[in-house]
Order: C-alpha cells, then structure tokens, then sequence
C-alpha cells in the first residue's frame, strides 16, 4: 500500500472542507499549503482587476511565496493536490509548491473545486512545475458535499 498525502490550498474554507474529508476517506496524511501572505475577500475579489489574484494568475510566471515547507513529500507515493479553480486554472500558488518539492517517481493527483468552470488547461499549466517522471492525473472536481464513501469509492478507482 502506498502511503498518501492530501495537499491543499484553499482561499475561502471549501476546499479544505473537501481535503479533509478526502484524507480521512483516503487514510492519507493531510497538508496545507498556506500563503505567506493570506488573501483578504478583497484580495479573491475576481470582479476587481487590481485585485491581487487577478494580478497573479494574469502573469503565469509569479509564484506566492508559501509560508513554510513542512509538507515532507519524500515520505510520499501518492500525493493529492487540491485548490479551487482560478480562471479555469489552478491558483499560482500550487505551482510554486509543486516547484517546491521533488515529486520524481511519484503520482500526483489533482482534485479542485470550482463555482462553475471546470479543468481547463490545469494539468497543461502545472505539469511543467514537477519532474518529467511525476504521474499527473486529472482527478475531478468535488462540489458540494462530499461523503467520505464517494470519496473512497474514487481513491479506490484510481488504484494509487
């Protein structure tokens, strides 16, 4: 059995909501990637264009600094990685904790929430940030609630 962990970057809670029931259902370890600057609501205000997420997944170079670099991803097989859609993308700042670890022979998967779009491009934009034998798998979105059985149900399906 491999061992697990469930990363997550979450803006507003609904994503943590999701990860930890995903980590219990997954009986994996569970992380959160916490900016060094936490976003205020009039930072995550989408509408603004001189908001500070506009302004960060407009220039896909930038990299949020993370406030520590605790998430000890050699101990992992299988890492979870979860964050709510951004502009039919992940937020920047999961690129730079993927750019933050080795993740070399391991497989990650991705989860996010979202108000209404889906993937898009995400896996295209973070594969890059990882090595080149990192198995990246889409995974799903997970609105709403969740049960932890669906949840199993999904781990158990991807036979990671």
């Amino acid at each position: 059995m491999s061992k697990k962990l469930v990363a997550f970057f979450s803006a507003s809670g609904v994503t943590a909501k999701v990860a930890k029931t995903l980590a219990e259902a997954a009986r994996a370890d569970l992380y959160e990637i916490k900016p060094e600057i936490p976003y205020t609501r009039e930072d995550l205000n989408w509408m603004d264009k001189k908001a500070r997420s506009t302004v960060e997944m407009k220039d896909k170079t930038y990299r949020p600094a993370i406030a520590d670099h605790e998430a000890g991803i050699q101990e992992y097989d299988v890492v979870f990685v979860g964050f709510p859609i951004w502009w039919y993308v992940a937020p920047t700042i999961i690129n730079t904790f993927l750019e933050g670890y080795n993740f070399s022979g391991k497989t990650v998967v991705l989860f996010a929430t979202s108000g209404g779009s889906g993937f898009g491009k995400t896996v295209e934009g973070l594969k890059d940030s990882v090595a080149a034998d990192t198995v990246v798998i889409e995974g799903k979105l997970l609105n709403g609630t969740q049960s932890k059985e669906s949840l199993k149900s999904w781990v158990d399906s991807l036979g990671v």
